[in-house]
């Protein structure tokens, strides 16, 4: 009953939160459509491999989810994980629409197995911000994969995590979290200063405590991913069987 509530009466908001996620596949797949092109690869988006990847790391992005913590300089609802990391690695691995199905099924497997005590708004914006950090970073790489790329790729998706987290706070998620709980904005906002007394309304709310929570977030998660794909891109590439020489300029 009470997400029927919030919907109904901030149903434009819901509403342009599920156009953005319907956008967030259909851009996914027109980039990895353009890049194939580009490159004469006649073979499906999802093929086997893929799609296998798109398992394995959705299952391992899952269970990172649920190893939670707060970071000092938010309250303490503002909880971080580890869960885009294997995101973005199958989507260096397989591609943007890869990253943004094991976006999509983490969460969905998050509700079946966890349930959910946001009414679903907390999950939409997991997804909706995740997506905002391995999109932009899989779909540079996918057109030319190298070390450079891959970092202008990590580069632009810790950016954009930081905008659209921040965004999405201000006008999403924190006027919903109060109407659920039934106090106001203020409320929200005196928890950040109990933290940081520079804050001291939505704005300062979202550039001392959200923004460099999401900053954050893109960059640990980038610098892992570094350290980790090189190892695992001959497996994910070529499977344990075939050898695979060194690539210098690849990521």
């Amino acid at each position: 009953m009470k997400l029927i509530t919030n919907i109904m009466t901030d149903f434009a908001r819901f509403g342009a939160l599920m156009v953005i996620i319907l956008l967030t596949f259909v851009i996914a797949y027109l980039f990895e459509k353009i890049a194939k092109i580009k490159q004469g690869d006649n073979t499906r988006v999802l093929d086997v491999r893929k799609l296998a990847i798109v398992g394995v790391f959705s299952a391992i992005a899952f269970g990172l989810m649920l190893f939670e913590f707060p970071l000092p300089f938010a309250p303490s609802f503002y909880e971080f994980d580890f869960s885009d990391i294997p995101a973005l690695i199958g989507g260096f691995a397989a591609g943007p629409l890869a990253a943004v199905m094991i976006e999509f099924i983490k969460v969905l497997m998050n509700l079946i197995f966890q349930g959910t005590n946001t009414a679903f708004v907390g999950e939409i914006a997991n997804f909706v911000v995740g997506a905002a950090f391995v999109l932009p970073a899989t779909i540079i790489y996918r057109f030319k994969k190298t070390r450079k790329t891959a970092f202008l790729g990590c580069l632009c998706g810790a950016i954009c995590i930081t905008v659209t987290g921040s965004l999405l706070n201000a006008y999403f998620l924190l006027p919903t979290f109060a109407a659920m709980w039934g106090s106001g904005i203020d409320t929200i906002i005196g928890m950040g200063a109990e933290i940081n007394p520079a804050i001291n309304n939505l704005l300062t709310f979202c550039l001392f405590a959200v923004a460099p929570f999401n900053l954050i977030k893109g960059v640990v998660d980038s610098i892992i991913t570094f350290l980790v794909y090189k190892k695992l891109s001959p497996i994910l590439k070529h499977g344990f069987n075939k050898p695979v020489q060194d690539n210098k300029k690849g990521a």
